[in-house]
């Protein structure tokens, strides 16, 4: 028993080193890697549509300009995101990550239905979808953002 607590013990203390280490070069790391504006034009709100650090970029929220049904604004705002993402070097089969913000939570079938159409490589990003009580300004009924690799 105490063989087993004391490997443990060495263990954890080794992994507690393993992490200052690491802890310890982020410094170096974050000085080599500059966030730049990667695309798009500022618009008449404070942000940068398309931000990168190093090999990632993080795509500001889109959110359909067009008033349609829900398949027809998921169209829109991931056309959109592809051209986001193609001006900055990258392209949907580099999406890690996706946020999925719907007006109606029950549209979630039919935007699921538009989105499994993309060439998203071969796997799917990483994603959540929620209906947060508020979107933007605009009266959008999807907003997407998202975390892609250059």
């Amino acid at each position: 028993m105490q063989r087993t607590r004391r490997n443990l013990l060495k263990n954890a203390a080794s992994a507690a080193a393993g992490a200052t280490l690491l802890a310890s070069e982020l410094p170096a790391q974050a000085q080599t890697a500059q966030k730049r504006a990667a695309s798009g034009k500022p618009g008449p709100f404070p942000f940068t549509p398309v931000v990168g650090f190093g090999n990632l970029l993080f795509v500001s929220g889109i959110g359909c300009r067009v008033k349609g049904t829900i398949e027809e604004e998921t169209k829109w705002v991931l056309d959109e995101l592809e051209k986001n993402l193609t001006a900055a070097g990258s392209s949907l089969a580099k999406v890690l990550k996706m946020e999925v913000y719907l007006e109606d939570i029950k549209d979630f079938d039919r935007m699921n239905a538009v989105y499994k159409t993309r060439n998203w490589g071969p796997i799917f990003p990483a994603r959540n979808t929620t209906q947060p009580a508020a979107l933007p300004t605009g009266d959008y009924g999807i907003v997407i953002d998202c975390i892609a690799s250059t």
